[in-house]
C-alpha cells in the first residue's frame, strides 16, 4: 500500500480503494483503454477472473453478488467492453444486483469526438443503473469508489457503472490512508419502519381471518430469512413467495405454500385470489406475479413492505404502505406483543393445506418414451438433499427449477428474474462458485441458453471449478415453443433447433469430461453418478421435447385461471 499523501497512478487508487473496499475478486477482459488498470492488476492485490465475453464478466458478478450479497466487480474496456456489459448491468437492475462496474473509455481529449472504441455510457446506462459517473479528474476517483460501494449496496440495491478515461488511470493524485468520506445528503434510504405503521399491521392481522405473506426477492436481500420464518410460525401465516423470494423459507415448511404466479402452484395462487390481508415483503408485484392488477387479490387490506419507495402504489393499491428494510421491519414486528384474542383463522389453514395436498405440481412419472425435465430437476434436489446452490439460465427448466427443486435457504437459488437473460446460467455459476467454493453448484441450462455464453466453458478446468451443468436438451427454445403451441395454434416457427452441435464434444474442448442420457430406463442410476462425479462434468439430457410447464396463469388472466390444473 502506497504511504499515505505519496503521489499515485489512478490506477492504483483505484485498486488501493477496491482493497479498502475489501474487494475479493474482479471479473474483467482487458483492452486498450484499460491498459495502465490492467499493469497495476498484475501486482495481485486483488484476484482477477479473466472471462472470455464482457457479458459473461457481468453475469459471473452477479452469481457472485447474488450468492453473498457483497457487490460484484466487473472491468471492461471501452467501446464493444462496455457495450458488452449492457445485458448484465441492464439484467443486474431488474434484480436489484449490486454491482461495481468499471468502463474503460478514450482519454478525455478525445471524449465526444468519436474517437476509436468510444461509446456514451453515461447515457446508454443512465436508465438501466442506480448511479453511473464519468471521472474528470483523478482526484475524484476514491471518493467516487467510495459513493459507488455505498451507493450500490445500499437501499434497493443495484448496479453503478463508473466510466474510466484512459488518462485518468495514468494521472497522478495523492494517496488516502482510510476510506475516501462518502457524503451523500440527498441519498438518504428510508431503513427502519415508521412505528405507526408497524401498528397498523399487527391490527389488520388482529383481525384477518384470511392473512397471508407474500415473500420477495427483498426478503433475501435482507437476508431476513430468519425473521420471516419466525414471523409465519408466530402468527401461523401461509406464506407464498415469488421466484427470487424462493429460499426465504424452506420449501417443505408447512406453511409454505409454493411460487406464486404465471407458473406458481395452484394453493399460492388461489390463496391470493381469497386472502383478505396481503403482507407483502420485498415483491415488486411484477407482472409475472400480477398478470392482472385489477383482479389481483381483489378482496385484501394490502400490505406493501419495500426499501424503495417507487414500489408502493405502482401496480397494486396499498392501504399499508411501510417504506424500510424487510429485516428491520419483521424485526419490528416480532418485537410488538402479539394480540390478546387473535382471529381465528384455523379454518383457512386447513383450506390452503388441503389445496396444496389435493393439487400438486404434476407431471407423467410413469412416462417410459421419454424422460421428464421433472424428472430430473426432482432427482437433482434428492442426490444433493436439497443443499445445492442452484443457478438456472432462463426458459423452461427455470420453471421447472423453481417447482420441483427443494430450496431450503436464501441465497441458494441463482436466476435471472426481472429481465429474463438467457445466457445468464454458465457465467453465474462460475461466480457462485468462485464465491462459495465449499459449497456444491449444480446449473441447470437449456440447449438455447447454452450457446449463448459457453465460451465460459474455460473457466471452469482454469479455476478448479466443480461445477455439474446439466443440459436439458429439448432440441428447441422451449418456453418460446410452448406458447406458439398454446396461444399461436401450435405453428413452430423458428423456435425448433434441427441442427446442433455435439455438445460433449464442446465440452471435451474445454477439457470438461460429460455425459449423455437418453434412456428413461436407466436415467436415474446414470444420473446419480454423474452428479457425484468429482470435478466439472457436462450432463445432457435428452428430455421430452414437447413438455410444457404447467400449471400457467396466461398473461393478463387473473391468479385463480391457472391451466393444467389436475
Amino acid at each position: 500500500m502506497a504511504e499515505e499523501n505519496e503521489e499515485i497512478s489512478g490506477s492504483k487508487i483505484l485498486i488501493n480503494e477496491l482493497v479498502k473496499q475489501g474487494v475479493e475478486m474482479i471479473f474483467g477482459y482487458p483492452g486498450g483503454a484499460v491498459l495502465p488498470l490492467y499493469d497495476e492488476i498484475y501486482e495481485g492485490k486483488i484476484r482477477h477472473i479473466l472471462m472470455r465475453h464482457e457479458q459473461g464478466a457481468v453475469h459471473a458478478a452477479e452469481g457472485y453478488a447474488k450468492a453473498t450479497g457483497k457487490p460484484g466487480v466487473v472491468i471492461v474496456t471501452s467501446g464493444p467492453g462496455a457495450t458488452n456489459a449492457v445485458t448484465g448491468i441492464a439484467d443486474a437492475m431488474s434484480d436489484s444486483v449490486p454491482l461495481i462496474v468499471f468502463t474503460g473509455q478514450v482519454a478525455t481529449p478525445g471524449i465526444g469526438k468519436d474517437a476509436f472504441q468510444e461509446a456514451d455510457l453515461l447515457g446508454i446506462t443512465m436508465p438501466i443503473t442506480k448511479n453511473n459517473y464519468q471521472v474528470r479528474s483523478v482526484k475524484d476517483l476514491a471518493r467516487v469508489i467510495a459513493e459507488a460501494f455505498h451507493i450500490a449496496n445500499t437501499g434497493r440495491k443495484g448496479p453503478v457503472v463508473i466510466d474510466l478515461p484512459k488518462d485518468m488511470t495514468i494521472a497522478r493524485a495523492q494517496s488516502q490512508k482510510g476510506k475516501a468520506t462518502v457524503d451523500l445528503p440527498g441519498y438518504q434510504p428510508t431503513l427502519e419502519p415508521n412505528a405507526m405503521q408497524i401498528k397498523k399491521v399487527l391490527s389488520a392481522l388482529a383481525e384477518a381471518k384470511k392473512p397471508l405473506i407474500l415473500a420477495g426477492g427483498g426478503v433475501i436481500q435482507a437476508e431476513a430469512a430468519a425473521e420471516l420464518t419466525e414471523f409465519a410460525e408466530r402468527y401461523q401465516l401461509p406464506v407464498i413467495a415469488t421466484l427470487l423470494g424462493l429460499g426465504a423459507i424452506p420449501v417443505d415448511h408447512p406453511l409454505f405454500l409454493g411460487m406464486a404466479g404465471m407458473h406458481g402452484s395452484f394453493a399460492a395462487n388461489m390463496a391470493l385470489s381469497d386472502c383478505d390481508l396481503l403482507i407483502n415483503i420485498g415483491s415488486r408485484f411484477d407482472d409475472r406475479l400480477a398478470s392482472a392488477p385489477q383482479e389481483f387479490a381483489p378482496r385484501a387490506t394490502v400490505v406493501h413492505i419495500d426499501v424503495d419507495p417507487a414500489e408502493i402504489g405502482k401496480i397494486i393499491d396499498t392501504q399499508i404502505p411501510i417504506v424500510a428494510d424487510a429485516k428491520n421491519t419483521l424485526t419490528a414486528l416480532l418485537a410488538e406483543p402479539m394480540p390478546a384474542a387473535p382471529v381465528d383463522h384455523s379454518n383457512w389453514l386447513r383450506l390452503n393445506k388441503q389445496r396444496k395436498s389435493l393439487h400438486p405440481y404434476v407431471y407423467d412419472r410413469e412416462a417410459t418414451d421419454c424422460i421428464k425435465p421433472q424428472k430430473v430437476i426432482e432427482l437433482a434436489g434428492k442426490v444433493t438433499s436439497g443443499n445445492a446452490i442452484v443457478v438456472t439460465d432462463v426458459g423452461q427448466h427455470q420453471m421447472w427449477t423453481a417447482q420441483y427443486y427443494p430450496f431450503k435457504n436464501e441465497r441458494q437459488l441463482i436466476t435471472s428474474g426481472g429481465l429474463g437473460t438467457m445466457g445468464f446460467g454458465i457465467p453465474a455459476a462460475i461466480g457462485a462458485q468462485l464465491a462459495r467454493p465449499d459449497q456444491e453448484v449444480i446449473l441447470f441450462v437449456g440447449d438455447g441458453g447454452f450457446q449463448m455464453t459457453n465460451q465460459e466453458l474455460a473457466i471452469l478446468n482454469e479455476y478448479d471449478l466443480p461445477i455439474k451443468i446439466i443440459l436439458l436438451n429439448n432440441h428447441s427454445l422451449g418456453m418460446v415453443r410452448q406458447w406458439q403451441e398454446a396461444f399461436f395454434n401450435g405453428r413452430r416457427s423458428e423456435s425448433v433447433f434441427t441442427t446442433q452441435p455435439d455438445f460433449l464434444k464442446m465440452a471435451e474442448a474445454y477439457h470438461i469430461s460429460g455425459t449423455r442420457l437418453s434412456d428413461p430406463k436407466t436415467f436415474s442410476e446414470a444420473f446419480a453418478a454423474a452428479l457425484k462425479t468429482r470435478g466439472p462434468q457436462l450432463i445432457e439430457v435428452e428430455v421430452c421435447s414437447r413438455e410444457h410447464v404447467l400449471p400457467m396463469v396466461p398473461a393478463g388472466s387473473p391468479n385463480y385461471r391457472m391451466l393444467g390444473v389436475k
